[in-house]
């Protein structure tokens, strides 16, 4: 039987660190009120460059790299890419195109996902998918966003934009049959449409307009309709409801138990749900990993960047049974236990 089992895995994140003191100097905040909502204490921020901008695809292909070499496996290798992601470098076309020409893989096809918050779990699911269907055997997955070109950092945005931060996150997801090696026991993915415009971003979509009215009345176009919008406690409603769901869905397909868990890793919303879910379930603090500390809200990135830097902390081991769980925009929502 073929089992889909992560070879390797990596993340990679800009160098410069953005703080609660550096944003309270754009905006009406501090460190105490951002602590107190999210749990952030930093976030990284991409730096422009001319000789070295770090874009979507660049963090996404430097996370890749890592992935690679802990795999044990060249560009050559992989048999296809999905790139998930909220904030392409392009508004068309997707970032795992960009990726494919970087590394230098063979023309193979390149998907992109935009499932925001959920899209790692919604692309390693896929993943997953091609593997146990036989059709492809190496999958370079990855997660990846640079949020900081596209925030409001005025205090009308404040709510949103102390949130998020840039980074990448890459998996190598292999065919394998070997008895020994981990596999995807139970995925599932969710979504609610109706809620789309809880969070969003609108422009530029072709919803409202927006090629009309920027040619004919900029002056009226407002922050909100370009910068994300966010109705926090709506979100925060739902996310702890859909996140206890979503992962006892994925126990029960498996016919595991919260205590058979060695790990879980939330994605990094907001360190009061992770905290709300943790208690829910009874989990011990050994069997989370959080770093939204230090990261902020990296979408579709942070899960692979918790995962990635929870394995490097030594927190999972091979044969580790692990859960990721994700809620989001959209609404979307989903979780994939898996055997490390």
């Amino acid at each position: 039987m073929i089992k889909s089992t992560i070879k390797g895995i990596g993340f990679h994140v800009p160098d410069n660190v953005v703080t609660n003191d550096d944003l309270s100097k754009l905006m009406t905040t501090n460190d105490e009120w951002i602590t107190e909502r999210t749990g952030i204490k930093e976030r990284r921020h991409r730096e422009n460059r001319n000789d070295a901008q770090e874009t979507t695809a660049y963090l996404g292909f430097k996370a890749s790299e890592k992935a690679l070499e802990k795999a044990g496996l060249t560009a050559k290798d992989i048999d296809y890419i999905i790139f998930a992601t909220l904030s392409p470098d392009y508004y068309f076309p997707g970032c795992g195109v960009l990726l494919q020409d970087m590394l230098g893989c063979d023309t193979i096809g390149a998907l992109d996902v935009r499932n925001q918050c959920s899209g790692f779990v919604y692309a390693m699911s896929v993943a997953n998918a091609f593997i146990k269907s036989g059709t492809y055997k190496n999958i370079l997955v990855v997660g990846a966003e640079v949020h900081s070109f596209g925030l409001d950092f005025s205090d009308e945005g404040r709510g949103v934009s102390v949130i998020f931060g840039d980074g990448a996150g890459a998996i190598v997801l292999s065919a394998t049959e070997d008895e020994n090696a981990g596999d995807i026991l139970a995925m599932n993915m969710h979504s609610e449409g109706k809620y789309a415009d809880e969070l969003c971003t609108q422009f530029p979509g072709s919803k409202y307009g927006w090629s009309d009215r920027m040619r004919k009345e900029p002056e009226n176009v407002t922050n909100k309709e370009v910068y994300p919008i966010m109705n926090g406690n709506f979100v925060f409603k739902h996310a702890v409801t859909r996140f206890p769901e979503t992962m006892k869905e994925a126990l029960d397909k498996a016919g595991k138990t919260i205590a058979d868990l060695d790990m879980f890793i939330p994605h990094q919303a907001n360190l009061r749900i992770a905290q709300f879910v943790q208690q829910k379930f009874g989990l011990p603090d050994e069997k989370i990993h959080n770093n939204i500390q230090k990261y902020g809200n990296t979408t579709a990135a942070s899960i692979p960047i918790a995962l990635s830097e929870a394995i490097e902390l030594g927190k999972i081991k091979r044969g580790d049974l692990v859960l990721l769980s994700a809620f989001g925009s959209g609404f979307t929502w989903g979780s994939i236990l898996f055997e490390y």
